[in-house]
């Protein structure tokens, strides 16, 4: 049978918290409450290696006594356990320090409606579809030659509920599921070796990427991987694979989150309204994109979200903002609370994407004389004051225009102001994660190699 999840019950717990905690003397309260499943199947050369089935059931209550604030949570929401966190909570909150812009979000920010963002899909999936998800993959993996061996393949799926509650009027909830599906495969033998993976991930069945494509695209690129040189030591331009150049925005958006602009802990707190990166270049935040990885109909305080340009023609519009780090900053929430069950919101980035540009990979390829193209980062070398940038990486060295044989054992280096600036996206943006963003050339990195 399909997995249903029934929210009634857990809104019904978030309200009774809320309502205990203004009873235990609270002078607001909010309540957030999760459930979930989750099956994942993992197999190798053939077997199945593990067969999990998980459940998540969570409850988290935030209390405010005057500007003073706790949190209690429990893995249970066990309705005789209401009063008691209730009354822990607010003897916490009076002991606490006083946070001058700690409380609720503003009652005027909190969402006005729930948009059906398509998100939950109830195909029953059975751990018998698992496994064959899974053996798929390995088997469409190992046909191709050149792999030698299996580092295995997996396939998974969850569904989870939130419900959200705050003593500002705020009621509702939501809930999604994932599917997914992976394989990591080896060639070569010996000192030789070589692994590469490839992987699907989508809210709904009908989204996923095929299990067999995801194996052969896995073999495909580990067996383009052998025999693999170390690039010279030099400055060149550097071409980021789709699979690996959201990292970039990534860091984007760690450094225009509020809590790292209140803190001054961020390379970009001084460029709000300034241009970062070429005419053009549009980085979009979409919380509301339907069956999107992060898609939500209201943050992790309540309040309303929409789409967003972060960056528009280049210029950078927004930090990414909760109502605490708004009201440090002097400014007005964003919409962009992320919080768990045991923790304070904080803001973050959801359905975060460079907008495609106008050159092909191969057009971007083929312009350069020489270059690095990169499909795997190691490390995380990267100074978020500073926005130094520095990680091991492999890929393919460029010549004359083309991919002209493997690289490995280099690093790559640079500033991610200066990278920002010279950064290049191509047309070939797909949704696929949370973060996502096309081909990216940066015209010039150091590439540290053989000297």
């Amino acid at each position: 049978m399909p997995y249903e999840l029934d929210q009634k019950p857990l809104l019904k717990h978030a309200r009774k918290l809320v309502e205990a905690a203004l009873s235990a003397g609270a002078d607001a309260a909010d309540a957030i409450c999760v459930q979930g499943q989750s099956q994942t199947v993992t197999c190798r050369l053939g077997k199945v290696e593990a067969a999990d089935r998980s459940e998540r059931n969570g409850a988290g209550l935030r209390v405010f006594v005057g500007k003073r604030q706790a949190i209690v949570s429990s893995n249970h929401p066990n309705e005789s356990l209401i009063g008691d966190l209730a009354r822990r909570a607010v003897e916490m909150a009076k002991v606490s320090p006083e946070d001058p812009y700690a409380g609720l979000a503003d009652k005027d920010r909190l969402a006005k409606s729930v948009p059906d963002l398509d998100l939950y899909d109830s195909t029953n999936v059975s751990t018998e579809a698992l496994d064959t998800r899974a053996h798929e993959a390995e088997e469409a993996a190992l046909a191709v030659s050149g792999v030698t061996n299996s580092s295995g393949a997996s396939a998974s799926w969850s569904a989870s509920g939130i419900c959200f509650v705050s003593s500002a009027g705020f009621a509702e909830s939501y809930a999604g599921t994932s599917q997914s599906v992976s394989c990591s495969v080896v060639a070569g033998k010996g000192t030789a070796m070589q692994t590469d993976y490839d992987y699907g991930i989508a809210t709904h069945l009908d989204d996923l990427k095929d299990a067999a494509s995801v194996g052969r695209e896995a073999g495909e690129r580990v067996v383009k991987r052998l025999h693999p040189k170390i690039a010279d030591t030099g400055q060149v331009p550097v071409i980021f694979d789709p699979r690996i150049s959201a990292s970039l925005i990534g860091h984007f958006a760690g450094a225009i989150s509020g809590s790292a602009i209140a803190r001054q802990a961020s390379f970009l707190r001084e460029y709000m309204g300034k241009q970062i990166f070429r005419d053009g270049v549009t980085i979009v935040d979409d919380p509301l994109r339907l069956r999107g990885a992060a898609s939500r109909p209201f943050d992790g305080e309540g309040v309303g979200v929409k789409r967003m340009n972060l960056v528009e023609d280049g210029t950078l519009q927004t930090w990414l903002l909760d109502s605490a780090t708004a009201r440090e900053l002097g400014l007005i929430t964003t919409g962009h609370a992320r919080r768990g069950v045991s923790s304070p919101p904080s803001p973050g980035a959801g359905n975060l994407h460079m907008e495609p540009g106008k050159d092909s990979p191969e057009d971007l390829i083929k312009s350069l004389t020489t270059g690095l193209y990169v499909t795997d980062l190691i490390g995380q070398g990267v100074n978020a004051v500073t926005g130094d940038y520095s990680r091991g990486a492999s890929g393919f060295w460029i010549e004359n225009g083309e991919l002209a044989w493997p690289v490995s054992e280099i690093t790559i280096a640079g500033n991610l102001i200066d990278m920002f600036a010279v950064l290049v996206p191509a047309n070939d943006l797909k949704f696929r994660v949370a973060q996502n963003a096309p081909t990216i050339l940066i015209e010039n990195m150091v590439v540290a190699g053989k000297s």
